[in-house]
């Protein structure tokens, strides 16, 4: 709670900046309940006030990830911002703020199953066995390529509720939750019925982004400089180990069988000679 409360502070910090403040509306392409969104806002406003600026955070809300590229791309989009993992796709058509929020945890991944199945992956130890098994994505997922380029079966969705209903209907196997959202998202009624699998652990190197309008290259620039000067004076890792390190040790990781998957999308430009940006277990 003491850490919760110091980052609080420093959210606040922004409130003695500079009066007009910067707007920002940006994509909530999870819902409400998006279980990445304490953790992303405490970035934005750490990058803001960092750069001495007020942040004021609009909510765009009823669209996934796909549409929100497709309005951020028009020259009269309303949505500034949204976050999600990187690709070669969305770093050609919108401005990347190459920081990756979660320092790659994105990348590391433990599967919600029905809890009807408890041993499910007991055995599982290698990519073959894996693919025995369908994995539920999001249909505009980056995630769901890398799954299908590993050679591993996919149903996706649209929608990101609808796959926890999907997963007790036993529409499919298992759904690989990162390990940055997977405990808040089982304490959601969405995950009535499902359980967290203590046998595996899937990881390809990917990043977690702020993508933004090409309309707002200000913004992009601010919020790139404001994340630097975070990483240089330690608050960016203070935020960090606050929202990430207790679900962490819950996790046990380094009991489970690691099943190692390539990426494909991943952008030559991501910055992984960089070590103070990324987790390592």
């Amino acid at each position: 709670m003491a850490k919760l409360l110091r980052i609080g502070m420093l959210c606040l910090c922004c409130l003695c900046a500079r009066a007009e403040g910067v707007s920002i509306t940006y994509a909530l392409v999870s819902g409400d309940n998006d279980p990445h969104w304490p953790y992303i806002q405490a970035l934005l406003q750490l990058a803001c006030s960092e750069m001495g600026q007020r942040c004021a955070l609009l909510a765009a809300r009823d669209m996934n990830q796909g549409r929100a590229m497709e309005q951020m791309q028009r020259p009269d989009s309303r949505v500034d911002l949204f976050w999600g993992m990187t690709s070669r796709e969305r770093e050609r058509k919108l401005l990347t703020v190459r920081i990756p929020l979660d320092k790659g945890l994105i990348g590391w991944r433990v599967p919600l199953i029905n809890a009807e199945r408890p041993q499910l992956f007991k055995s599982v130890k290698t990519l073959p066995q894996l693919a025995a098994f369908r994995a539920g994505q999001g249909q505009d997922w980056p995630d769901t390529q890398i799954l299908q380029h590993a050679g591993l079966p996919v149903l996706t969705s649209p929608d990101y509720p609808n796959l926890f209903s999907m997963l007790r209907q036993h529409r499919y196997d298992y759904f690989p939750r990162s390990v940055i959202e997977v405990q808040q998202e089982l304490e959601s009624p969405n995950s009535k019925g499902l359980m967290l699998d203590p046998y595996l652990l899937l990881h390809y190197p990917t990043a977690f982004y702020f993508f933004v309008s090409p309309q707002r290259p200000e913004l992009a620039r601010m919020l790139q400089q404001g994340l630097e000067k975070g990483v240089r004076d330690g608050s960016f890792e203070q935020l960090f180990k606050a929202f990430n390190s207790d679900h962490l040790r819950e996790l046990k990781l380094s009991g489970r069988a690691i099943i190692e998957l390539p990426n494909p999308l991943l952008p030559e430009a991501t910055p992984l000679a960089r070590r103070e940006l990324w987790f390592h277990p």
